[in-house]
């Protein structure tokens, strides 16, 4: 997995709408880059909300959101439309992404093993490093710890060691 203090691994893909969407496209801002299982489902939709609601309290503070997960542009777009999100939702279905920032391997549910992405998130400061990471994330309070911790780095004088 990627680690802190880490520049961000590159990332292009496209967006519910087609376009193509990279990091360096967000070169002076800070990213916030969440990995999240699948489209529809009760947590990642929850996710997503909860991202949508705080999209302009993390606009003023010059932050950009972007969903990653392997469903395709027109799942993404759909998903997006049914719950009114306004974050950037990118497709990854070769995994490829995913597999650079180490949240793609296997999992299990329900005594099943499968592969599958890992809910993650990465904070990742305007010059590309990255500043803290939440792996293996539970869905609830999550968008209200990173909000409150992107606000942390973002005080004067905060830095990566604390």
């Amino acid at each position: 997995m990627v680690q802190i203090r880490e520049q961000a691994p590159e990332v292009c893909l496209q967006n519910q709408d087609q376009d193509t969407v990279c990091l360096k496209d967000f070169k002076g801002k800070w990213v916030i880059l969440y990995f999240y299982p699948k489209d529809n489902t009760p947590g990642c939709t929850m996710e997503a909300i909860y991202f949508t609601k705080y999209q302009q309290e993390f606009q003023q503070r010059n932050t950009v959101v972007l969903g990653i997960s392997a469903d395709s542009c027109d799942s993404h777009k759909r998903f997006a439309e049914k719950h009114d999100l306004s974050l950037i939702l990118l497709s990854d279905p070769d995994h490829q992404v995913s597999r650079r920032y180490g949240v793609w391997g296997e999992k299990s549910m329900l005594g099943k093993s499968f592969l599958g992405i890992t809910r993650t998130t990465f904070l990742i400061d305007p010059q590309g490093i990255v500043v803290h990471v939440w792996p293996k994330v539970k869905v609830a309070g999550h968008v209200d710890e990173v909000f409150t911790t992107l606000k942390e780095y973002q005080q004067v004088g905060k830095t990566i060691e604390g």
